[in-house]
């Protein structure tokens, strides 16, 4: 699945690619995507412009300039290609953006479990999202008043994007390596320094993915994860071998004797 660093790359292509174009077809490819693009959001959408691109969390947000808003959620595979309207539709196209001057946008998936949707003016959803890991207002006091009251392991909590958005499986197990925090620890149990030494693992391991995002566009990383994915080999640090554990039906890797509990 994309992570928020490779969603924020392709965020940057999007905006590139699409930012005060005028749209002239909005289309649906495949029946998993014919329930959120129907003829009148596509009569809709005819017309408009495209104000600015955003990301929140792992959303791709397209502003109109009518204050309606295009979201797109990749989900597993999903990704953007870019090309001309006059050639042929590249392979797993769901859902394209045609624009008045010749340009297209086209959101892939070979699963086909992307999503677009539209929503009015007045009408913009409610993610749930809690705030992002670089706000500035998330200090380690705000985070670890987030942290309060929850008593499921730390790992899968980084997972609740009402916590923090956009941080994800990869992340989060490469977040708590470098915090040296046990990802089975209890979230309520994080003293305010190691919920500190948290907050800077996060953004350190999303700083850390901005700088590799290609991962995900141009196939495998090529500077290892520390932790993520590696089980047996040892760790960076110390030279332990990583370990690998099941948690809420997701694989968690860490190093047992950096991040003991």
């Amino acid at each position: 699945m994309p992570e928020l660093p490779e969603v924020e790359f392709a965020v940057r292509r999007l905006r590139r690619a699409v930012r005060g174009r005028e749209i002239a077809r909005l289309r649906a490819h495949h029946p998993s995507q014919r329930r959120g693009v129907t003829s009148r959001v596509a009569a809709a959408v005819a017309g408009r412009r495209v104000a600015r691109v955003e990301r929140r969390g792992k959303h791709q947000l397209l502003h109109l300039d009518d204050g309606a808003l295009l979201l797109v959620h990749f989900r597993m595979d999903g990704d953007w290609v870019f090309d001309r309207r006059d050639t042929g539709l590249p392979p797993h196209a769901r859902v394209t953006l045609d624009f008045t001057d010749g340009r297209r946008a086209v959101l892939v998936d070979p699963r086909a479990l992307c999503t677009l949707t539209w929503h009015a003016a007045d009408a913009h959803p409610d993610l749930g999202l809690g705030p992002e890991p670089e706000d500035p207002a998330l200090d380690a006091a705000a985070f670890r008043a987030r942290l309060a009251g929850r008593r499921g392991p730390i790992k899968a909590v980084l997972l609740d994007q009402s916590v923090v958005a956009g941080v994800g499986n990869i992340y989060a197990a490469e977040s708590l390596w470098h915090a040296r925090i046990s990802p089975r620890a209890a979230a309520a149990s994080l003293t305010a320094e190691r919920a500190a030494r948290l907050l800077d693992g996060i953004r350190a391991a999303l700083a850390d993915g901005h700088v590799n995002a290609g991962r995900y566009h141009r196939g495998e990383r090529l500077i290892p994860f520390n932790v993520y994915d590696r089980e047996g080999e040892p760790c960076p640090r110390c030279g332990h071998p990583v370990r690998r554990i099941a948690q809420a039906g997701r694989s968690t890797y860490f190093c047992s004797r950096c991040q003991a509990r």
